[in-house]
């Protein structure tokens, strides 16, 4: 069977790095209209079924990226990511990557030595929590049907950090095709932090070495900038400290303002 990846959510931030530089037949769907994307939502199981058909592979990226009420949360993204492994495992499709997130280990903490990949959850947010949840339901599909899936702990993915704690947790839009692509070939289940080789780093990259994910961005060359606009914002302890940074302060089921 030729090889033809379905990515999720590919009108996305994350979905259109991959559409930029991932080197692989793709085939795009996404909730929203966007040129090159067929529309369907993933909460919609027969329309899943149909957008997995011939593929060997799904990339899931769709879902809320940020904190919103504990109905939508649940609905989009718990229910979006059971849907999608539910289409996968009735099609055939057996390689999955998940985008998960690092808020779902938010409240995890810094210590002396750089933090492994699959430390346990400790979600920050109602997000945070959802994303937590789809790891194990990839591991729950993993387990019962022996699907390869690994889910990627996804860091502060843009062109560039917008503050001091992205300095530790960037995942450049190169290293993000470079890690999808490894995460692509990976076999069992597995859990990886989503983020460059930073000089700040303090998340393990050994984890996404063992599947073939070799980063070579840094974000430091952003450090004179971040610095400056991090002066005096208490938000920048946080993300020092925490894993999810200012994520562990955000009023849980509140949409940000604007």
């Amino acid at each position: 069977m030729a090889e033809l990846v379905l990515v999720t959510g590919a009108a996305g931030n994350m979905g259109r790095m991959l559409r930029r530089g991932l080197q692989r037949p793709l085939r795009l769907i996404d909730s929203a209209p966007d040129e090159g994307c067929a529309q369907a939502s993933v909460t919609d199981l027969d329309a899943m079924r149909t957008a997995m058909r011939g593929a060997t592979a799904v990339v899931h990226l769709a879902g809320i990226t940020e904190e919103d009420s504990w109905e939508r949360i649940v609905n989009v993204n718990v229910n979006g990511t059971r849907t999608v492994l539910e289409a996968a495992r009735l099609e055939g499709v057996t390689q999955v990557v998940l985008a998960s997130s690092n808020h779902a280990a938010g409240f995890q903490e810094r210590g002396p030595a750089e933090l492994p990949a699959d430390v346990r959850a400790r979600p920050d947010t109602y997000y945070g929590f959802s994303k937590a949840a789809s790891e194990s339901l990839g591991a729950l599909y993993h387990d019962r049907f022996g699907m390869n899936v690994v889910c990627l702990r996804i860091g502060t993915c843009y062109e560039k950090p917008f503050d001091v704690r992205g300095l530790s947790t960037w995942l450049s839009p190169g290293d993000a095709v470079r890690l999808v692509d490894a995460a692509l070939d990976a076999r069992g289940f597995g859990i990886v932090w989503g983020v460059s080789d930073n000089t700040r780093r303090w998340w393990s990259l050994e984890e996404g070495r063992e599947i073939g994910y070799v980063p070579q961005d840094d974000a430091e060359r952003f450090a004179a900038e971040m610095e400056a606009k991090a002066a005096g914002d208490a938000a920048a302890d946080l993300g020092r400290r925490y894993v999810g940074g200012f994520f562990c302060a955000l009023p849980l089921g509140e949409r940000p303002a604007g």
